[in-house]
């Protein structure tokens, strides 16, 4: 048994931190979920979806304060103090840059929906999914593998949003010719790849717990 082990062995069960990890992934997932239907949905059923996409960001926002409250309070803590704070603010991250896209389509009123957003959004919701898993997994540490496996998976869907993103920045300059509508679509895709690159950083901070605890 490692010293890591042994410590956590005698450490009480957190009943404080991985409940607001666990909410807070739970609502990213819907969040992106939401997201993705609103991309999919026709023009007159988005405002509704992008109205929820607003409120859980707002939710997901609060369960990140509560958490920085809760490091103030408590001296033990399940892990590193930088690693619950690292944690929930890449979460919150993911759920900024989501709801910044929702936002750009409904302030630019971005009527068509391209095939490279709903692609970006449909990676973001798989993402979300796997940060869902790799939460429950640090829960108890026991399977480092598996903690392992979901990060990898996470760190390839962000490679795929970049080569996504790229070919879809690509096809608007060749083939947009109004400067307006080339502004507006960058600032939805490069949104949504940020999304994704913040997913990355979730699985990074996750791997690095997993390493630290194993």
């Amino acid at each position: 048994m490692t010293l890591n082990s042994l410590f956590q062995f005698f450490v009480p069960k957190d009943k404080k931190f991985f409940p607001l990890f666990e909410k807070a992934s739970e609502l990213l997932t819907i969040m992106a979920n939401t997201l993705h239907d609103a991309v999919n949905a026709p023009k007159n059923e988005r405002e509704e979806l992008f109205k929820k996409v607003e409120e859980l960001e707002a939710i997901i926002e609060d369960i990140a304060h509560k958490t920085h409250l809760e490091l103030s309070r408590n001296f033990i803590t399940p892990f590193d103090r930088e690693d619950i704070h690292s944690l929930i603010k890449a979460i919150d991250n993911v759920a900024d840059n989501m709801h910044g896209a929702a936002s750009r389509i409904r302030l630019y009123q971005v009527d068509k929906i391209t095939k490279s957003i709903r692609k970006l959004t449909e990676i973001n919701l798989e993402a979300c999914q796997l940060i869902q898993v790799g939460i429950r997994e640090l829960k108890d540490l026991k399977n480092p593998s598996a903690i392992k496996e979901t990060c990898i998976k996470i760190n390839k869907l962000e490679s795929k949003a970049d080569a996504v993103f790229d070919r879809a920045v690509a096809d608007i300059f060749e083939n947009e010719t109004d400067a307006k509508n080339i502004i507006k679509y960058k600032e939805v895709l490069s949104s949504l790849e940020m999304a994704s690159d913040k997913c990355k950083s979730v699985s990074n901070v996750m791997e690095q717990i997993s390493v630290k605890h194993s």
